[in-house]
């Protein structure tokens, strides 16, 4: 089955956009598998819009552009394959692709046909150019149905930027996982609302289809295709892939992996974060509120209080992650309180915990963790319950 976890895999539309090639995808193939990439799960190469021609061609049929692609799409999904990747290509409910080329509206049946026959493992499926008189459920059921009858299995990243409510639905038609947001930019502000958006959604994720919240951006640093506002810092980044693993949705890289540095390369091979997404019981985090202090000034409550946010995730093998993200532009505290986890204090119990990014270990936690937590930063751990 496709999909029992969330997906992982590189895209190429954040950093490059229209700048694609062969070669590029051939270097980005070598890069997954030289660096580590692919064996840490992230498996699915992804060639976003503007790989085709203007115009399709005299039966109909998708061109690949002969300048970009010059020995067509079936070689590039042979290479692909060849490093024990899978292959992705992008298309379009409506009637041109974002980028103005060709589209399937219309065309479903044929295009994923075409697909299957090059070697296509996966489908990202945009939204742009869509015409005003159809239907989007309708438009979507119908490549889901195509991609079926294609004969080869391909993974249906629908992305219909959240329009009708795509939690609601996107299951039950097929898809397995379906983008609930807006383009991603290369910014903490950008990946923060975008978070925040789906803080009540992401309970409709779930073994073979979940929320997608867009590729991520670590390792762009303000280079790029979609590099607007401010540069990102390390710990924006590290705040950033914490948020998409914690959260369990799919982990599509953005970044130039032949390029990333060391500390990106480690953050998004974090063998503990990519444990915490790929938790086979795909279980979304429960947040954690607790009380505004009730006595004098507040003066040292530094972090705005929607900028504090504390969860719990439930994980297989009895194993549980905590996660304190600080999304204000100030260091502080951040309250996590374990009765409102179902620990009280009066259970007995507590967690044995340790950090995912330091492996610093705490012992016996109980009542509640006040850690500092940086601006822009988060603090993550993975936990047990412990008599006490």
């Amino acid at each position: 089955m496709i999909a029992m976890t969330p997906p992982m895999g590189w895209n190429s539309w954040n950093t490059f956009g229209t700048n694609i090639s062969d070669a590029l995808i051939r270097e980005m193939a070598d890069a997954m598998v030289d660096k580590g990439y692919r064996d840490a799960g992230y498996t699915y190469l992804v060639i976003d819009d503007c790989w085709s021609k203007r115009q399709r061609g005299e039966r109909g049929e998708l061109v690949p552009d002969p300048e970009k692609f010059p020995n067509g799409m079936k070689a590039v999904a042979d290479y692909v394959h060849s490093r024990g990747l899978k292959f992705g290509m992008y298309s379009c409910a409506g009637v041109m692709t974002c980028g103005g080329y060709p589209s399937s509206f219309g065309h479903e049946f044929e295009d994923a046909a075409q697909f299957a026959s090059w070697g296509v493992d996966f489908l990202k499926y945009d939204f742009c150019n869509f015409p005003s008189g159809a239907d989007c459920k309708t438009a979507y059921i119908t490549m889901s149905m195509a991609l079926k009858a294609s004969g080869r299995e391909i993974l249906f990243s629908a992305c219909n930027w959240g329009q009708q409510e795509p939690w609601k639905w996107m299951r039950s038609i097929g898809a397995h996982m379906y983008r609930s947001t807006g383009d991603i930019q290369d910014n903490f502000v950008s990946f923060r609302d975008i978070l925040r958006s789906q803080l009540d959604n992401f309970c409709m994720s779930g073994n073979c289809c979940f929320n997608d919240i867009d590729m991520l951006t670590v390792g762009m640093y303000g280079k790029g295709n979609v590099a607007l506002g401010d540069k990102c810092t390390d710990s924006d980044y590290r705040t950033q892939f914490g948020l998409w693993s914690f959260f369990g949705v799919p982990l599509m890289l953005g970044g130039d992996l032949r390029n990333m540095n060391d500390f990106c390369r480690e953050l998004t091979q974090n063998r503990d974060l990519i444990r915490i997404d790929q938790d086979r019981e795909c279980r979304p985090p429960y947040q954690i509120y607790h009380g505004r202090p009730q006595y004098g000034s507040t003066d040292w409550w530094t972090i705005p209080w929607d900028s504090a946010l504390s969860f719990i995730r439930h994980l297989s093998d009895n194993e549980f992650a905590i996660g304190l993200f600080n999304l204000s532009d100030a260091d502080g505290q951040i309250t996590f309180t374990f009765a409102n986890a179902g620990l009280p204090w009066q259970s007995g119990f507590g967690m044995d915990l340790r950090d995912v990014f330091t492996g610093e270990e705490m012992t016996s936690a109980r009542d509640y963790l006040t850690p500092e937590v940086k601006a822009h930063d988060c603090r993550i751990f993975i936990g047990r319950l412990k008599k006490l």
